[in-house]
Parts: C-alpha cells; structure tokens; sequence
C-alpha cells in the first residue's frame, strides 16, 4: 500500500464559511454550463454536503472547469470532528456502500454520464483523502484522462502502477497516513510509468490540510491554497 488506511486525523479539521453556488445533490457546478473540460471532485469520507468541498468546487468552477461532486457514500458520509470512540474501519466496512466494490459503481455511473451526455471531453480527477485512491483507480484510458490528490489514503501500489496518464500530488509534512516512506514509494512506482507526475511536500501541515485546515492561521491558510493552485495549474495544463 502506497498510503495507509484512513484514520482520525481523515475527519478531523475546520468547517468553512460560505454560501454554495452549486446545485445540490449530485453536486454540479456550475449547472448550466456545456464545457469539454471538466473535473470530477471525489470527496474525503465528510461527503459532497460538506461545505468545505462545496467551497473548493465553487472555486474550480470559477477557474473554468465544469465541475461534478458526486455523493460517493451512498448518503451516510461520516460527521466532521466524531468523537473520539467512532470506528471509521468499520464505517469503511458496513452498510450501504463505502468499500470500493461499491464506491466504483457510483464513480464508473458518473464517468460515463459525463462522457456521453454532458459532452466532456477531457476529465480530470481531483481526490482528497480517501477520494484520492478512486482518483488514481480511474485515470486510465477512457476513464479520467489527469488527476490531482491530496494528502492520499488507502492507496495500494498496485492501483499506482495502473496508473495511465498525468498524476499530481499534494503530501503534508506531518501525515501518518502518507508518510515519508511511502511518498518515495509513490515517487518510485511513478517514475516508471512514464506519464508526468509531481509531488509537492507542504512543511507544517498536517493530513487534511487541503480541504480541512484552520485558514485563521496564516500558514496553514496558504498551505491550502497552494495546493489549491497546485490542483487549477495541473489540469489547467493536462485536460486543457
């Protein structure tokens, strides 16, 4: 495994402030926009009601790309900040659907709505936290043709090797989910595929920081938007 399984620190962090712009539900922004670039943002186990993902949609929308947020845990996403007793393993592993035999389905339905019907061309995955291993499972050919994460978990190297196009990384200094070991993992299987890659260490943050960070704190709140700039200029220049 390239990173680790999910952990506490994978729902722990900040809620933003903001009014959403996106259409609920299957979150789409902005709704009536036809665009042959597009993004596919699959979530943290927070979910796409979370506002902090909302907020970060918002934004890529605002940077030109149509945008598709959808709803990877079947309705039952996990509450920020749970108490400390909550068995996110066993959320992983119960009813009704947060394993990828599951989460595949919802990812595969989406993909190819967009390509048939909305008319996307060029689709790059952005995946944060746990959203990232479906990010990477699905850049291949037909499926996302580029794709960006952050501070990545459950990510086995042998879906990294599957890889089949342009894959960025954003990785925190402190993480216990993706550590130094398994960056350079990550960084070995990657160099031998031959499609770009990069990865970007952030010094003094922690894992969640892309979506989850205390912004009040100027550090982490430019921490969060480098990566945010990281994610715009790599499929700004992999899906045009």
């Amino acid at each position: 495994m390239t990173s680790n399984a999910p952990s506490s620190c994978c729902i722990t962090g900040v809620k933003h402030e903001g009014e959403p712009q996106g259409a609920r539900g299957l979150y789409l922004i902005p709704p009536d926009r036809s665009t042959k670039r597009a993004v596919l943002l699959l979530t943290d186990v927070i979910g796409h009601r979370f506002i902090n993902a909302q907020l970060i949609a918002d934004q890529l929308s605002v940077n030109g790309f149509l945008v598709i947020m959808p709803d990877l845990f079947h309705g039952d996403p996990v509450q920020l900040n749970r108490p400390g007793a909550f068995d996110l393993m066993a959320w992983l592993k119960g009813p009704p659907g947060h394993l990828p035999d599951m989460v595949d389905l919802v990812v595969r339905d989406v993909i190819g709505e967009m390509r048939a019907n909305m008319g996307c061309q060029r689709i790059g995955a952005v995946g944060y936290c746990i959203g990232a291993k479906y990010a990477v499972r699905f850049l291949r050919l037909g499926l996302c043709d580029a794709a960006y994460i952050a501070h990545p978990s459950f990510v086995e190297a042998e879906e990294l090797r599957r890889v089949g196009g342009p894959l960025s990384i954003s990785a925190a200094q402190v993480d216990s989910i993706f550590p130094a070991p398994k960056r350079h993992e990550s960084e070995a299987i990657l160099s031998t595929l031959g499609y770009p890659y990069q990865i970007n260490l952030l010094g003094g943050v922690e894992h969640g920081f892309a979506v989850r960070a205390d912004i009040s704190k100027p550090n982490l709140k430019f921490a969060k938007e480098h990566a945010f700039i990281q994610a715009v200029s790599w499929l700004s220049e992999h899906i045009g």
